[in-house]
């Protein structure tokens, strides 16, 4: 199905879970690089950057609570 969504393409990757090892606080940021496939230092940044102007610390603590710890 070129592109669109197929259940064999489904990878660990395709879940948003805090994973148990690369984490640093919660593994909020860890997550979101591994669900989106983007490096985790600039996640971490972007977090760093947005806890500048205040919106980071109250996002992080959101998705600490909604994110499930991996399994």
């Amino acid at each position: 199905m070129p592109g669109g969504y197929h259940p064999d393409m489904a990878t660990s990757t395709s879940r948003l879970v805090r994973p148990h090892s690369g984490k640093w606080i919660a593994g909020v940021c860890a997550a979101l690089a591994d669900r989106f496939g983007l490096p985790r230092g600039l996640v971490r940044l972007i977090f760093v950057i947005f806890g500048f102007v205040g919106a980071g610390e109250l996002a992080y603590i959101v998705l600490w609570i909604l994110i499930p710890k991996e399994p």
